[in-house]
């Protein structure tokens, strides 16, 4: 077992977004991602799929011809290659992020 420090809000020293990778096996990875209100989510779409838990914070999420509302509990899964982002936050939203396999880095094609 192992006792993973996540799901704290922890945006980049600059303000902006921040991902950070907490757990890696080669069957998935998992991380925290920050996004300060106002801020903008620039991500590309991945390779794998993903799932997303918000556990503080509101904003709206789009993915594919889809947009929804989030905040605390919502939970959102994107298959891979699918453009997604969160937007119009208005509050400093957290989500744990769980990719499988774990996540290459490597944007789509």
């Amino acid at each position: 077992m192992e006792i993973i420090d996540s799901g704290r809000f922890r945006p980049g020293a600059d303000g902006a977004a921040e991902y950070v990778e907490q757990l890696r096996v080669p069957a998935l990875s998992f991380g925290t991602y920050s996004l300060p209100a106002g801020s903008a989510d620039g991500q590309s779409p991945h390779r794998e799929d993903e799932v997303y838990v918000v556990t503080q914070g509101r904003g709206r999420f789009t993915s594919g011809e889809r947009t929804v509302d989030v905040g605390p509990g919502t939970a959102l899964f994107v298959p891979a290659l699918e453009a997604h982002r969160f937007h119009d936050i208005t509050e400093d939203l957290v989500a744990l992020v769980f990719f499988a396999p774990a996540y290459s880095g490597v944007p789509q094609d």
